[in-house]
Parts: C-alpha cells; structure tokens; sequence
C-alpha cells in the first residue's frame, strides 16, 4: 500500500487505534479486492443531455415547473432525499478520516471511498437538471442548509461502532437508490441509479467483510456494537429539511420503510454473518446477542402493523383519485 508524511492519528482509546492495527491487514485486503472488481465508469453517459435547455435566470431561459418533470411524486421525492443525503460527502469524509486515519490501507481506503461517492452527487445533480426533474432553486436551496448543518455520526463510540453502521447502511443506501428507480416512472432515472447502486454494493461488502473479521477478532465488542447500531440505526440524511415528511411518502411509495430495512437490509447482513448463530461469546456478547434478536422480533411486528396501514391509506387515496 502506498505510504505517505505521517499524517493525524485515528481517534480513540488505546484499545481502538490496536483493534485499527489489528484490521489493517484485512481493510489492505478488501481494499485491493475492490480495486480489481470495481468497473470504471463516466457520469457524463448517463445523463440526458439532450433534454436539457436553460432555466430563467441570467441566460433567459424558461422558469421550472412540475408539468416539465419525467418523475413520478415519489421519484421526485426520494430523488431529492437521495442527492441530499450524497452532499454531505465532506462531513462523512471528515468523519472516517478522523477515525480510521488517513494513512496506511485505511487512509487508501477512505480516499478511494470518498473518490467513488462523489460521482453519485455529480451523476444524480446533472440528471435532475437536464431533465428538469425537481426544482432547481428549492434544491439549491435545501443543499446549503442540510450542508451547512454538516453531519456527526451516532456511532462515534467505538471504531466498531462505525463499521458496523456503514455495512448496513451501504446497503440501505444501494436499496433505496435501486427503489427509487424502479418507482422513478423514467427509463433512464432507473438505469442511472441502478449504476450507482452497484457502487453502494461493492462498499457494502467491504465493511460487511470488515464486519465479519473484526467479529473473529473482538467478538463480544463486534456483537455489542452490531446490536447498539441495529437498534438506534437512522439514515445519514435524517438531519435534512423536510426529511420526515419526505420520509412518510418515501415509505408510503414502497421505496424505503419498515418492512424493507427489515427484510431487505438488516436481514441479508445478519444472515450473512450468521450474527445471531455466533456461540462461544463472554457475557457481555451474549447480552448484546440476545437484545438485537428481540429487537429483530419487535421491529418485524412494527414492518407487519405498517404494512396494514399502508394498504388502507393506499386504498383511500386511490378512491379519492377515482
């Protein structure tokens, strides 16, 4: 791995920056898996540039309305949350830097990580605006402020902590850009986040990997951490203007909810990691172990009570439009 000037040390105790040490060998590993699986590709060829035309303004050009927009309400919306939630890539930089370090394997991985991110901003940006898609100076508008708030994890209590909380919500992120398309009602809305959905994969199955080392290493602290992020687990973009209210149609759509955290996100990882089949734990592990498989329980009871919820007022809203 390429070296460099030492630069700031990761943040932590003690215990943490050896547990880093301890996973430099797997993180320089996944690292170069990921090199060699990844495929390049450009964010200019999957916008419509064609459709393009200028906004009112300085160039003269025809003010936005909602008529000129290929997206469904739903695709609006989740397109919006989406975008905004890629923004704030400075402030999460900021964070796994400050964390993981910015030297070594763990420093190349950050680097690259936030190199791969941008270009989803960048490709979801432009297609809005050729497309006309949302509005351009509500959106500019929203920008500023949900940066200008920044972002702090909740997962800042341990190493552990963060990378059990980025393998799920890597792919929380790859579920509700491939939702989003699916319910975009625009072809090329769909393939484009498809392409970036195939990113938010390829990270996922870095930290889940991650994951799944560091519970051989330190598997009581792994599985207290993996129960503490399953239970107060929140999308990074919860902190945006209007999130909650973008939330409930996002839900209502089927692009992001209960029932898909829980059958589509949580589930997969877990399983995959045979989370809840680990024997041989301390005390502490065990604990930890226990809590998460009732919560698993409980918010599977909650996905069912919404699912009933949402077909009533699917229901009514269909006979009111009828």
């Amino acid at each position: 791995m390429p070296t460099s000037a030492p630069l700031p040390a990761p943040r932590g105790s003690q215990s943490d920056i050896q547990l880093l040490h301890a996973l430099e060998e797997v993180v320089e590993r996944e690292l170069n898996r990921h090199l060699v699986v990844f495929k390049e590709w450009m964010p200019h060829e999957y916008v419509p540039w064609s459709r393009g035309r200028n906004f009112d303004g300085p160039l003269g050009g025809d003010p936005w309305t909602t008529e000129q927009s290929p997206l469904t309400e739903v695709g609006r919306v989740s397109m919006v949350v989406n975008l905004l939630t890629e923004d704030n890539l400075p402030s999460y930089h900021h964070e796994i830097a400050t964390l993981f370090g910015r030297d070594g394997a763990w420093g190349t991985w950050v680097h690259r990580w936030t190199a791969e991110e941008a270009r989803h901003s960048m490709v979801m940006r432009d297609y809005l605006l050729a497309s006309r898609a949302v509005d351009p100076v509500a959106l500019e508008r929203a920008r500023m402020t949900h940066m200008s708030a920044g972002f702090v994890s909740d997962n800042r209590h341990s190493p552990l902590h963060t990378v059990a909380y980025v393998a799920f919500q890597e792919l929380a992120t790859r579920i509700s850009h491939r939702n989003t398309g699916h319910n975009s009602g625009d072809p090329v809305c769909d393939r484009l986040l498809a392409r970036v959905a195939l990113d938010e994969n390829l990270h996922m199955i870095f930290y889940r990997n991650l994951l799944q080392a560091a519970l051989e290493i330190a598997p009581d602290q792994t599985m207290r951490a993996v129960a503490d992020v399953v239970s107060g687990f929140r999308m990074p973009g919860h902190g945006m203007p209007g999130f909650e209210r973008a939330a409930v149609e996002i839900a209502l759509g089927g692009v992001y909810n209960l029932r898909v955290h829980h059958d589509d996100v949580l589930q997969p990882v877990l399983r995959h990691l045979k989370i809840l089949e680990i024997s041989g734990l301390g005390p502490e592990g065990l604990k930890a172990q226990q809590e998460l498989g009732e919560f698993l329980g409980s918010l599977d009871a909650q996905a069912t009570r919404f699912d009933d919820r949402r077909a009533v007022i699917l229901a009514r809203r269909a006979a009111a439009r009828n």
